[in-house]
């Protein structure tokens, strides 16, 4: 615990018995309190490496709900044990989970009540192998909503977040995407709400574990940030509100 604050990291896995080990060995138990890890019908051995490691809460799905679907599941344990912070890591091991403890006592200490790891601010991603084009997609995305949402984020496509509970009892995580615009669903619902995130540099690596999307996906999810942004502005101007904002 943080200043009497339960700490509880979520892992969204899929395939990730080959980084899963590396990953969970660098989670700072001493402050975090529980760790949950959705195995999103993963076709490797992630389950059994869980469970190897001691896991205390496993859940598998037994159809693939999606990366949005499997953070549904993480964020819903995490507050049915009674978490004070949840803190997202991907478990390929593509961000450092020694972050953790930073990322926590801002949200203990009542500075923030969201905090982003960034892979943008410092030299982080492209130092870290992320592919030119990804990079180039990931400024011009940023720029785009950033004059649409009134806001100064680095990027808005980290998967390395952490979370005050009281996020959750103002926004509808349920309204949003199963697959992976959840993530900027959930920023601009964070952000309707009236909160504040906070980012932190974090060095990044790509590598043939580490999960990422293709191409075509990387196109589809972009259109899908556009759409978000527009929704986002036009619910801010009274015309349009969408589901994810009611």
């Amino acid at each position: 615990m943080i200043k009497n604050k339960k700490v509880t990291v979520v892992l969204p896995a899929y395939n990730a018995a080959a980084t899963l080990e590396k990953t969970y060995k660098e989670i700072p138990m001493d402050i975090v309190d529980e760790v949950v890890l959705v195995d999103d019908n993963s076709k490797d051995e992630t389950m059994q490496k869980a469970k190897d490691l001691g896991i205390k809460h496993v859940i598998k799905h037994e159809v693939n709900r999606g990366y949005g679907g499997n953070q549904k599941t993480c964020y819903n344990k995490a507050l049915e044990i009674g978490s004070d912070i949840i803190i997202m890591v991907h478990p390929d091991y593509q961000y450092t989970p020694k972050l953790i403890e930073s990322m926590a006592y801002l949200i203990a200490n009542e500075v923030y009540p969201v905090v982003f790891g960034s892979r943008i601010l410092g030299k982080g991603a492209l130092k870290g192998g992320m592919p030119i084009y990804k990079y180039i997609a990931n400024r011009i995305l940023t720029l785009f909503q950033n004059i649409l949402m009134g806001q100064k984020l680095s990027e808005y496509h980290t998967g390395y977040r952490a979370f005050d509970k009281k996020i959750f009892e103002k926004i509808n995580i349920e309204a949003n995407s199963d697959d992976f615009i959840f993530d900027n669903q959930m920023i601009a619902q964070v952000f309707n709400a009236n909160f504040d995130i906070a980012e932190i540099t974090c060095p990044t690596k790509y590598f043939d574990e580490a999960s990422s999307i293709n191409f075509k996906r990387s196109s589809i999810y972009g259109l899908g940030v556009l759409k978000v942004s527009v929704l986002y502005r036009l619910n801010k101007w009274g015309i349009y509100t969408s589901p994810i904002f009611k």
